[in-house]
């Protein structure tokens, strides 16, 4: 009994010996976890770096899905972009629509803004004129009479522009004469009643009378007879006086406008169907209008009947103040 105990305690401590040893590492050195991790750290990072440092020189291409920040910022939402498309569309479509309609009418230098000034300044809708007050400020009617003497019709300009500038010379002109020698009761005072004979227009380098103007160049050149209804003679019997400047812009509608007020004007003729009785202008340039009720026609208030008689009023030469 004694023996069988002795060997089973020397089995005990045989089995606490084998449990209480320490396990042998594998380079026969003792390393800790915490070094073990950092060392696993170390590698990630180195390998890291040299991922980089082969993307950065070409050799390995890496797909990156994520957006450089610089990227994000400049791209625009398509809403925008839209909007500025657009935007570009309509300045290059009204640079077009400009081009298009400066071509018809080229640029000649000439700006008739002075002389409407004064026309809108001295003259009435009615058509008479203040020349007292125009005579005060003669000096702006003088310096656009030079100005037109200093920059004559050019070959290249426009049917609107030669005919714009010559109506306005024809008018003003006429003003400078009469305000040279106001106060005076009628043109017909002046060079024994030829005063539209004397050459004493300077335009270039040639010298023009009214009578050439109106009948050597507006009248055989532009073959309008709307024109008759645009330029003044300063006399009471004129077509009025428009208080404004012609140019290439209001030319056409003017035109047309003038002739239709003076045409309906009762105060210079007389229109029923079966008979008128309208200005000596219709008379004196005949062969201008053609069939004369055919063309009062076409302005009239009044159809006239193609069988309606035709008388022509006296002209009043008093001057239209």
């Amino acid at each position: 009994m004694m023996i069988k105990n002795l060997l089973l305690a020397l089995v005990t401590l045989l089995i606490y010996a084998c449990n209480s040893a320490p396990e042998p590492a594998d380079s026969g050195n003792t390393i800790n976890t915490e070094t073990n991790s950092n060392s696993v750290q170390t590698t990630d990072d180195h390998e890291l770096q040299k991922t980089e440092e082969k993307t950065d020189s070409g050799n390995e291409i890496v797909q990156d899905v994520t957006p450089e920040p610089e990227k994000v910022t400049a791209a625009k939402p398509r809403e925008v972009q839209q909007v500025q498309e657009a935007q570009q569309e309509e300045v290059m479509m009204s640079k077009d629509v400009t081009e298009s309609v400066a071509k018809p009418f080229p640029k000649s230098g000439i700006n008739h803004a002075a002389f409407d000034q004064l026309l809108s300044k001295f003259v009435g809708k009615d058509g008479k004129v203040n020349y007292q007050g125009l005579k005060e400020e003669k000096a702006i009617l003088d310096a656009y009479c030079q100005m037109l003497t200093d920059n004559p019709v050019q070959d290249s300009w426009n049917r609107q522009e030669k005919m714009a500038y010559w109506i306005n010379a024809y008018n003003a002109f006429t003003l400078q004469l009469i305000t040279e020698n106001y106060p005076i009761s009628s043109i017909l005072k002046l060079d024994g009643g030829k005063t539209w004979d004397v050459r004493r227009i300077k335009i270039g380098d040639k010298s023009y009378s009214l009578n050439n103007i109106e009948n050597d160049i507006l009248r055989p050149e532009f073959k309008d007879p709307r024109i008759h209804f645009a330029v003044n003679c300063a006399a009471k019997s004129c077509p009025p006086l428009w208080n404004h400047a012609y140019n290439v812009n209001n030319l056409e509608s003017t035109l047309q406008a003038r002739t239709r007020e003076f045409i309906n004007n009762k105060a210079f003729n007389s229109i029923s169907r079966d008979q008128v009785e309208v200005s000596k202008i219709f008379e004196w340039y005949a062969s201008d209008f053609g069939a004369l009720i055919p063309f009062l026609n076409k302005y009239s208030n009044t159809q006239i009947g193609s069988n309606a008689s035709i008388r022509y009023s006296e002209y009043n030469w008093d001057l239209n103040k």
